[in-house]
């Protein structure tokens, strides 16, 4: 499995020749979901969904088809009936040869005056990669690979630091990094290195590697 960063916290995973694409949001490239054979968002906030985007991919593809959550589905699944697909924590599905179980139901809390939103994450192939959204979901299964977001506005770094060590993935790339200045990516990269056990890694934007 191929896995490309793309801006923020979207990522494209390629297999088999197919593409699978996650939270194509605003912050992402405008082609980041261009090109995909199946999208997945967890939840919508702009930086996660993109509604121009992902018109723009299912226009550009009529075989593409979205799996997300019930509050994206309803904003673009009458314009493309059939294609959108709501799914929730349990769920199971193959999207573009990818295996995929839906995790978690809400958005971690920014505030307590800020009325709770639901978020879903995604496991992928079995444990080969998890994407939480914004959550600290903890799925119930190994994962081999934590797409980790390392600097929401709803999380401090201590809490990222004890989620890398609840779920115990073998590494983790930074997403929601969008905030993240150059000049504090050091302070952040040796303190998770100096207290989580997993590989912590990063990618730029259109770098990739391979599971």
């Amino acid at each position: 499995m191929k896995v490309m960063k793309k801006s923020h916290a979207c990522i494209r995973l390629e297999k088999d020749g197919q593409t699978l694409v996650l939270d194509p949001g605003v912050f992402s490239e405008e082609d980041a979901a261009i090109g995909a054979h199946a999208i997945l968002v967890t939840h919508e906030h702009p930086d996660h969904f993109d509604e121009e985007q992902l018109r723009a991919a299912l226009k550009a593809n009529p075989a593409v088809e979205i799996w997300t959550l019930k509050s994206v589905a309803e904003q673009i699944s009458a314009a493309f009936p059939g294609r959108v697909h709501t799914v929730g924590h349990g769920d199971t599905f193959t999207a573009a040869g990818f295996d995929v179980q839906v995790h978690g139901e809400w958005h971690a809390e920014i505030h307590p005056d800020v009325p709770p939103m639901t978020n879903v994450g995604y496991l992928v192939d079995g444990g080969k990669v998890f994407h939480p959204g914004d959550a600290l979901t903890v799925p119930d299964h190994a994962v081999e690979t934590l797409m980790l977001p390392v600097m929401p506005p709803w999380s401090k770094i201590s809490e990222v630091i004890d989620y890398v060590r609840e779920v115990k993935p073998q590494r983790a790339f930074d997403i929601h990094d969008a905030f993240v200045t150059d000049l504090a990516r050091p302070i952040y990269d040796s303190t998770l290195a100096a207290l989580v056990s997993a590989e912590h890694l990063r990618l730029a934007s259109g770098e990739s590697t391979t599971l």
